[in-house]
C-alpha cells in the first residue's frame, strides 16, 4: 500500500490527528489541503495527507500561527 493512496474517511482522519472533522473541512476550504473525492463526493485521506494535517495542527495550535500565515509557510 502506498502512502499516497486515499483510504481514510474524514471522521477517521480527524480522529487520528485529534481535530474535529469541521476543522479539516475549513482547511480544505482555505486551500491548505485537497483530499481525494470519490464519485459520490466523499473525502478520503492518505497517510501523506495525515502528515500534512499533523504539520498544520502543529503550526496553528503549538506555534499559534493563523491560517493565512500557515498558507505562506506552506508556499515557501
Amino acid at each position: 500500500m502506498s502512502t499516497t493512496e486515499p483510504i481514510l474517511t474524514i471522521s477517521v482522519a480527524a480522529n487520528l490527528i485529534g481535530l474535529h472533522p469541521r476543522t479539516l473541512m475549513l482547511y480544505e476550504r482555505e486551500g491548505l489541503i485537497s483530499p481525494y473525492r470519490t464519485k459520490t463526493n466523499r473525502r478520503l485521506f492518505s497517510i501523506k495527507d495525515l502528515e500534512r494535517l499533523q504539520f498544520l495542527k502543529y503550526l496553528t495550535q503549538k506555534e499559534g500561527i493563523n491560517l493565512s500565515g500557515t498558507r505562506k509557510i506552506l508556499e515557501a
